[in-house]
């Protein structure tokens, strides 16, 4: 298959959307009080035979906005330290991560022929909301994801694994996962990643896709497509 085709394919698998997950770690709940922390994300790409893999990763530690609210319970929660000598030389404002960010996925947007990036994440609404609100706050006008649609692997999870916990569903799925590197954007956007893979590509490998395709009446033969 030519990149080409395997470019055609993943902008038809998801009508037209390059799946990116993204992981946020906060100050708090609400996306409109609560600081904005780490980010990260995972692009999503698909090899020549169609299966879908994890491709690069963007990370940031975030600045908090003016006024933010960080609460103590987060902080013990995810186990960041504000005060952190590297957080503090590595943090950056959330305009300027959403720049890096949203530039490197136009990159895949164009790169895999897709129309629009659609967020993955566990418990997809949380991280969706705070993305949207540090938009709204850096007054970005060119957001390449949609802007409410999203995949949910912790619904997807408990479907395909009867599994809605991240770790337990990594498991399921036969995906190490260490508890102490978790509540780290990177890390948790990381795996995250991995099982959505897994769990889009064991639909595939069931048929599932197939099925699709032929409903559409799209020729599952054709060399270009498997």
């Amino acid at each position: 298959m030519t990149d080409a085709n395997v470019a055609r394919q993943m902008s038809q698998r998801f009508r037209g959307y390059l799946p990116v997950v993204i992981d946020v770690e906060t100050g708090g709940f609400n996306p409109s009080t609560d600081a904005l922390l780490e980010i990260g994300a995972t692009l999503i790409t698909m090899d020549a035979t169609g299966q879908l893999l994890p491709d690069t990763t963007y990370s940031a530690h975030i600045t908090p906005f003016e006024g933010a609210n960080v609460s103590e319970s987060a902080l013990a929660f995810t186990g960041i330290r504000l005060d952190s000598a590297l957080r503090q030389s590595a943090a950056i404002t959330e305009e300027k991560a959403l720049s890096e960010l949203f530039g490197m996925v136009r990159k895949a947007i164009k790169s895999h022929g897709c129309s629009r990036a659609i967020l993955v994440g566990h418990n997809s609404a949380f991280d969706h909301q705070f993305l949207n609100a540090a938009i709204a706050r850096s007054g970005i006008k060119r957001n390449p994801f949609h802007p409410f649609s999203s995949f949910d692997t912790a619904t997807l999870g408990g479907f395909v694994y009867g599994q809605t916990v991240l770790a337990k569903a990594c498991e399921a799925a036969g995906i190490a996962f260490d508890n102490e590197q978790a509540h780290a954007a990177c890390y948790d956007t990381e795996r995250t990643a991995d099982l959505f893979c897994a769990m889009v590509n064991r639909y595939r490998d069931l048929g599932g896709w197939n099925l699709a395709c032929r409903e559409q009446g799209i020729d599952t033969h054709d060399d270009d497509l498997y």
